[in-house]
């Protein structure tokens, strides 16, 4: 997939919600695509989309101080534009991203985080308008405590595998992951899905009743 395609996908996507695309997904048979309820985004307003880079690390209490932050720095130079930097940190103890941070993934582009473990500097974040998911807050940091140790390599959240270039697509409800082989295909049965719920809106408001409208149309 190209730039520009990812690009396109991710805006199309967050014109979508997540809901509806867990009811395309579902009815494909698949499954274990949903993370856990307990990540919960920082600025639930706004959906998120785009492709995952991903991010694995450990806790190794006792590294030197500047070998953690020497590694940190490092990872965040590989990040890609464009992408969801999602990460499993194998820890929740200290923060996974913080205001510094933050502003070095927006300035370089990123569409937004997804950490499977804490946040701290959370009103610099929304400040700055970066959407991040967690599982809560700390203000510890990772230093002398924690190491990254490999980036664009398949990571698990919960239930869910996730691969580089699967796209992510958040919202207030929950955030989802979508292979990136049938993303496109599943955008566009998503988007037909959304007309589809238009006209049963509609009729639900005309007064049709709601059996009715459902053996109608097939979907509720």
């Amino acid at each position: 997939m190209t730039l520009d395609e990812q690009e396109s996908l991710s805006l199309r996507l967050e014109q979508c919600y997540t809901g509806v695309l867990h009811d395309v997904m579902r009815a494909r048979g698949m499954s274990r695509f949903t993370l856990p309820p307990e990540l919960r985004p920082i600025l639930p307003e706004r959906s998120m989309a785009g492709p995952a880079f991903t991010v694995s690390g450990r806790p190794c209490p006792g590294v030197d101080p500047h070998e953690t932050l020497v590694a940190w720095t490092g990872l965040l130079s590989k990040s890609k534009s464009g992408h969801i930097w999602i990460s499993q940190p194998n820890d929740h103890t200290v923060a996974h991203m913080g205001e510094l941070s933050g502003e070095t993934l927006l300035l370089r582009g990123l569409r937004g985080v997804v950490t499977d473990g804490f946040i701290r500097d959370t009103d610099f974040l929304m400040k700055m308008g970066l959407q991040v998911w967690g599982r809560g807050f700390t203000p510890r940091d990772i230093v002398g405590y924690w190491m990254p140790f490999e980036v664009d390599t398949p990571i698990c959240i919960g239930e869910v595998e996730i691969h580089p270039g699967d796209f992510i697509m958040g919202d207030r409800d929950g955030c989802l992951v979508i292979p990136e082989r049938d993303c496109a295909e599943i955008t566009k049965q998503a988007e037909e899905s959304i007309g589809t719920e238009n006209l049963i809106r509609k009729a639900i408001l005309n007064g049709v009743d709601p059996q009715e409208a459902y053996l109608k149309y097939g979907m509720f």
